[in-house]
């Protein structure tokens, strides 16, 4: 038991303090900075564990759910960001320093800084690690071709230098493997360059499925070509930040791609996972090494920060689209619109919550567990 509160639970709440905390920030910098006054910066939720308030009268904390947090800022009745019920009472003092009394402009940037903070977080970390660590790179160059495989019958030969996948440049393999991936039994257009000339091919990947170790399938594209000239390149700091940056990019574009595949049903819901799987990942990532570490916490940072875009109410997204019903509109929804929105908002997060829990209790065979102590 001990054990794997060490090795799990502590890594995890770590990483997800680390990263509350840094979304959490982002509000209340820009908060202050549009001369509103925070009254609480909680990190996690429930009854307050330690805390301290500061000259500028912000209650700062740790409360005792460690599983989020929350900036709560003056005329706030809760944490969610709706207006308090003295909202339209204040003295022209108050309004001065309420976050509701504030410019629509002044309004969304508050309420984008969070992700934004988390995206921001996410660069610095992986160009940390480009810098004093290096980066994995990988020519786009076939090195091996596998007899019988894709990349063989449809006429790439050891040597090629792959130029373009449907139409966008390939610097690295990986490139070419991330547009392999998403792409099983379905033909792409390949440029490569062999001998000087660039030469067109068309490639249906062949459609692979594998197990994991938590017991879900995943189904992808492969090509059947291998390189052989991997090294470690370590780059300066603004070249690390322009990588890290793209980085950041291509899997908030791949993180969307997997979730319209969902919604459209090509893509199986197993693959969703909870605070469980977080938990056992945090653990299996914190016994290999700082390095995968950190570049855990960015992925995690990515992540938080685009779910907290989705235009459901109660997250950050849901707030900003109000925002811009408001601008269109050129007043915000009724009351009553948001308070329903909210309620809806905040069903559909638990839903989904539990809904990622019982795949997590699937996955680490917790239920198959119970269901053989009641047999």
């Amino acid at each position: 038991m001990w054990a794997g509160l060490v090795e799990y639970v502590i890594p995890f709440l770590v990483i997800l303090t680390v990263l509350v905390f840094v979304h959490e920030m982002g509000h209340y910098l820009v908060a202050r900075r549009a001369g509103v006054r925070v009254e609480v910066f909680s990190v996690g939720f429930g009854r307050e564990l330690f805390g301290w308030t500061a000259r500028s009268g912000t209650r700062w904390k740790i409360s005792l759910l460690p599983l989020g947090g929350y900036v709560k800022m003056f005329g706030e009745a809760d944490p969610t960001s709706t207006g308090g019920s003295g909202v339209d009472a204040m003295t022209e003092d108050e309004r001065s320093v309420s976050f509701h009394h504030k410019p629509l402009k002044s309004r969304a940037a508050i309420v984008a800084a969070g992700p934004a903070a988390n995206f921001l977080f996410a660069i610095l970390l992986l160009a940390g690690l480009y810098t004093f660590v290096g980066r994995t790179y990988a020519p786009p160059v076939a090195d091996e071709v596998v007899a019988g495989s894709a990349a063989e019958q449809g006429g790439v030969k050891v040597g090629d230098t792959f130029v373009t996948v449907d139409g966008a440049a390939i610097e690295r393999f990986d490139d070419l493997r991330r547009a392999v991936f998403e792409r099983p039994g379905q033909p792409i257009e390949l440029v490569v360059e062999r001998d000087g000339s660039r030469i067109p091919l068309t490639v249906t990947p062949a459609t692979v499925t594998e197990t994991d170790r938590f017991g879900t399938q995943h189904t992808f594209g492969q090509l059947g070509v291998r390189t052989n000239r991997v090294s470690i390149q370590q780059l300066d700091p603004v070249s690390a930040i322009g990588a890290a940056g793209a980085e950041t990019w291509s899997i908030v574009g791949q993180t969307l791609n997997a979730v319209g595949q969902i919604i459209a049903g090509t893509r199986g819901t197993e693959e969703l996972g909870g605070p469980l799987r977080i938990a056992q990942l945090s653990g299996d990532v914190a016994q290999r090494g700082w390095v995968t570490t950190i570049w855990f916490m960015a992925m995690l940072s990515i992540n938080l920060g685009l779910i907290n875009l989705f235009p459901i109410p109660v997250l950050d997204g849901g707030h900003l689209l109000f925002y811009g019903v408001e601008a269109l509109r050129g007043r915000p929804l009724g009351e009553r619109a948001q308070e329903w929105a909210s309620m809806a908002g905040l069903t559909l997060v638990i839903a989904l919550m539990l809904f990622v829990t019982w795949n997590d209790l699937i996955h680490l065979k917790v239920v198959e567990y119970i269901g053989s102590l009641l047999g």
